[in-house]
């Protein structure tokens, strides 16, 4: 809650962030005939899925600044509206799309009473997506397996799975089936971006799972985002920030989040229109049609 003094009178200016994780944290489950394994009591109490940006103010003497912060190692789209404004101007006038580039924090607006005299009441929602949404992000690119070689694996769903891969944040994604344990490399260099690690349940209910899967999100330097889940609980060898190469050792393979049993989720995305689209990719060796 944020008071602002305008002349003799108190104006409270209620400010509601609304964090829009596409992210992919619904990495998909593996075949509809696995075993479940849910365990929603492993889960520390009020864990929840970090966030990707925030909203701060500061007082200016007669009305507020506000800034938003990226809390990712890389670039997300901001998009904040004034809402419930009574008396209040914005400058620069809001609705407002920000590309925040990675960890920085750019100036959103100024909020100031119009009329001084008089109660001044408004709400800013924001939203925030991953990814920079004029990045080129090309599809066709080729990937290596995210496995050591003589690994054995499965391919559970392909492009377009029947079970889970039929919207399109997850269309052209693979389930790789693995035992929980199993090595994941990187199956293309980049930055790490974000760091899921904390969850350990795993279930079919989307609502309760869908954002609770453990993660690696890798951005390239084209701008697409690689996306590795359903990791197990604190084996990410890299922090967000790190750059790593074709075949380093990102974590251990699990069985988190909106999960029916032991795989890897892997697809590539791209911030396309303020929502994560996956993107066509090839991978040698790995029939994707599957």
């Amino acid at each position: 809650m944020t008071m602002i003094r305008a002349g003799l009178l108190l104006t409270v200016l209620a400010l509601a962030l609304v964090a829009l994780l596409a992210i992919t944290r619904r990495a998909q489950p593996a075949g509809a005939d696995s075993v479940a394994s849910a365990d929603p009591g492993a889960e520390a109490p009020g864990l929840q899925p970090q966030p990707i940006h925030e909203l701060r103010n500061r007082n200016l003497g007669g009305g507020d600044e506000y800034l938003v912060r990226n809390l990712l190692a890389g670039p997300i789209e901001v998009r904040c509206a004034l809402i419930k404004a009574e008396n209040v101007a914005s400058n620069p006038r809001l609705p407002r799309r920000l590309v925040v580039p990675a960890r920085a924090e750019f100036k959103l607006t100024d909020l100031r009473s119009v009329e001084p005299t008089l109660p001044a009441i408004a709400e800013i929602e924001c939203g925030a997506m991953v990814g920079d949404p004029n990045a080129p992000a090309p599809d066709g690119v080729s990937y290596a397996i995210p496995f050591y070689p003589g690994t054995k694996f499965t391919v559970d769903q392909g492009f377009a799975g029947a079970y889970s891969h039929h919207d399109p944040e997850s269309r052209y994604s693979l389930d790789l089936g693995v035992p929980e344990g199993t090595p994941v490399i990187a199956a293309r260099g980049g930055v790490v971006m974000q760091v899921e690690e904390d969850f350990r349940a795993s279930g079919n209910d989307a609502r309760r799972f869908g954002d609770r899967s453990n993660y690696v999100r890798v951005l390239h330097d084209d701008g697409s985002l690689a996306l590795y889940a359903h990791l197990a609980p604190r084996t990410i060898l890299f922090r967000p920030g790190d750059r790593i190469r074709t075949g380093n050792f990102l974590a251990k393979s699990g069985n988190t989040g909106f999960s029916t049993g032991p795989h890897l989720h892997f697809s590539v995305q791209k911030n396309a229109g303020f929502a994560l689209r996956s993107i066509p990719f090839a991978m040698p060796g790995v029939d994707t049609s599957n």
